[in-house]
């Protein structure tokens, strides 16, 4: 199978995963609590998924498949959507959107270095491709390290390393419980549910702790659900689906998400007045977007 289809819905991903980089920000920076804006994109993604499944005829599918495994389905659901997102929206209560997708992008080498949980051997070629998309995160990074504190930096690092790993686990994980029972909007659809008691604890943890969320708050949190938690989500899913039994094409394809830097820049420039990158962030984003480049060309690895 050409890879240039699951390349292009990994980069459509990547535009709209970028919504939560700039939109999380965007609620802290107006006061919004962190905790809802992690809880908010999953209790507005369940009805909307739920719609979708239900309109295709295969809810009682899905939820057979559910029923059957479980806490195979709740556990993975929380590493895949729990540890990908809680850490992600804790980071942006400290950082800027594009510290955020510019660390983010370890998953690209995360996504690699997990090979060996499925008994497949390390793609050393996308490894080696994937090094000058991380130089390229590393110049970005560089130019405005300055700019922050030694517990912007930790806050802004740690928790979406932990996050970057979980991502690509929990995705893969699926896929293999799934097998070919189901189909992406079933899958992420089981995902939101089987998470559901982890967003009813944090929810009502922050009702306590910080009130009832905003409507601006509420706004952009549906926002946020509908352009990465559903749209983005549904793409990046239905792209690893397709070259699943190819660990270099999922390579290529975890690596398409670092697309979302360009994005998030963009859309902080647009949206939060963030200043026009240097030369040496632009010499970054090339080294981003070569590497991206030249891992859809590799050959697929059997």
């Amino acid at each position: 199978m050409s890879s240039f289809l699951p390349m292009l819905y990994g980069i459509m991903a990547s535009f709209f995963f970028s919504f939560s980089f700039i939109m999380n920000r965007s609620m802290e920076l107006s006061g919004g609590y962190w905790v809802w804006s992690a809880t908010l994109r999953y209790l507005f993604m369940l009805p909307l998924l739920l719609l979708i499944v239900g309109l295709r005829g295969n809810l009682q599918v899905l939820l057979y498949e559910i029923r059957k495994q479980l806490w195979v389905w709740m556990g993975w659901s929380f590493v895949g959507f729990g540890l990908f997102y809680v850490p992600l929206c804790f980071s942006a209560a400290y950082t800027p959107g594009w510290l955020l997708a510019a660390t983010w992008q370890i998953t690209i080498i995360a996504g690699s270095l997990l090979a060996p949980l499925f008994k497949e051997k390390l793609p050393v070629q996308g490894l080696l491709i994937s090094l000058l998309i991380i130089i390229g995160v590393i110049v970005v990074q560089a130019e405005h390290s300055d700019q922050l504190s030694v517990k912007e930096d930790l806050v802004g690092t740690l928790p979406v390393l932990l996050a970057a790993f979980a991502y690509p686990l929990g995705n893969r994980k699926m896929m293999k419980v799934c097998k070919e029972r189901l189909d992406t909007y079933q899958r992420v659809l089981g995902m939101t549910i089987a998470s559901l008691p982890l967003w009813i604890v944090l929810s009502l943890y922050a009702g306590v702790k910080a009130g009832a969320p905003t409507v601006g708050q509420i706004g952009q949190s549906a926002l946020v659900a509908v352009c990465s938690g559903v749209i983005a989500t549904v793409l990046f899913f239905t792209a690893t689906e397709r070259v699943k039994r190819s660990s270099q094409q999922l390579a290529a394809v975890e690596a398409t998400q670092a697309g979302e830097i360009i994005f998030t820049i963009f859309g902080e420039m647009l949206f939060l007045g963030a200043a026009f990158p240097t030369m040496l962030s632009w010499t970054g984003m090339c080294c981003v977007i070569f590497g991206v480049i030249f891992h859809s060309l590799l050959p697929k690895n059997r």
